[in-house]
């Protein structure tokens, strides 16, 4: 029997089971589970690449949806990006996703660079791009040709901002990484542990070249300062995951910026609960769902037993999230423990779903 039917089956049975008191605790979680698939929920940071059979189903029965988000990166063959396979994803299944597209600064020293931009973008929107994703390239990789890093606030970039105020698209904005880039990788319990143990290109203590966290996040804050009526969501709770007070004195100063969540719950759980939840409760508004889940294997070169596997993990991940926000379970993300938020029905329907809505004008 399916999952999901084995949980309705034990919550319609619930009253009459004769349960024990562990078997009572498992039964509530399930009724928990029940209660989130009843909420509309938007993944507002996705990387699923490419279409998967169990895609329609699993979707509906989560209540969810999810934007797609691209992402470029330079290498020696040029910009590579997933753009088209994000578009294909998208045609397939429409009822289920959106697309963001990206920016990035290779090229910006070409007098053309803005004007060739813009007209990209407006092909990618009029292609059904709802947002554009700009990500760590800038402040961290991409360097102009006087070999200066290119921050976020370059004024080269400027015409592209402007573009995109007057045609209403929002950024997503990737900008920086975890304070912990920029620290001693000595602490397996460190949440980012793993990312910067197997991407060691990001771990900006080890490679003195890249600019500190400071520069990065206060050229981010000059951008958003700059552009006023530019509507931004700072991907990753804004590189600021490790405090929620540095979060909140940010989102106090720019009315036009919002946070998302993805990749970002292990650095939550690893601050006290109450204080978060505190934080949820007064930026209820301004907190987007988000988790960077994704995939980027076609389904035709992965066994039938992997996809189901992937399947199930998936299902996993998600509940552990839902569960962290919406339950006072004991949960473990990323190494590090805590119990949930136990967030109200009114603040969790915003996170999960009404305020990408608003956001992105859905």
């Amino acid at each position: 029997m399916k999952n999901g039917m084995l949980i309705l089956v034990c919550v319609m049975f619930l009253s009459g089971c004769g349960f024990t008191s562990q078997e009572k605790s498992t039964a509530s979680k399930m009724a928990d589970i029940v209660a989130t698939d009843s909420l509309k929920k938007i993944d507002v940071h996705a990387h699923y690449r490419y279409s998967r059979d169990y895609f329609p189903e699993f979707f509906k029965k989560h209540n969810m949806q999810a934007m797609l988000v691209d992402v470029a990166k330079a290498d020696s063959s040029g910009i590579d990006r997933s753009w088209d396979e994000y578009v294909e994803n998208a045609k397939l299944h429409p009822e289920i996703f959106w697309l963001c597209s990206s920016l990035i600064g290779v090229g910006i020293d070409n007098p053309n660079f803005a004007k060739d931009n813009i007209a990209r973008l407006r092909r990618e929107i009029d292609s059904g791009a709802r947002m554009v994703k700009v990500w760590k390239n800038f402040g961290m990789v991409t360097k102009d040709e006087s070999g200066k890093f290119i921050q976020i606030d370059d004024s080269r970039l400027q015409p592209i901002w402007d573009f995109l105020k007057e045609e209403e698209i929002p950024v997503m904005a990737h900008i920086g990484e975890p304070v912990q880039a920029w620290r001693p990788l000595d602490d397996p319990n460190n949440p980012h542990y793993g990312y910067y143990s197997e991407h060691p290109e990001y771990h900006a203590y080890k490679l003195p070249d890249i600019p500190s966290y400071e520069t990065i996040i206060t050229a981010r804050d000059r951008w958003i300062e700059k552009n006023p009526d530019l509507k931004i969501l700072c991907a990753h709770f804004g590189s600021m995951s490790h405090d929620v007070d540095m979060i909140a004195e940010r989102l106090d100063k720019f009315p036009n910026m919002y946070v998302e969540t993805a990749a970002r719950f292990g650095d939550m759980a690893g601050q006290d609960s109450k204080k978060v939840k505190a934080f949820f409760e007064k930026y209820q508004d301004r907190i987007l769902f988000g988790t960077d889940f994704g995939n980027d294997t076609m389904q035709k070169d992965v066994s039938a037993n992997d996809i189901e596997a992937e399947k199930e993990d998936l299902e996993e991940s998600y509940q552990t999230l839902w569960k962290y926000l919406g339950t006072t379970d004991s949960i473990s993300i990323r190494g590090q423990s805590n119990v949930g938020l136990e967030l109200p029905e009114s603040i969790l329907t915003k996170v999960y779903y009404q305020n990408a809505i608003d956001f992105l004008a859905l």
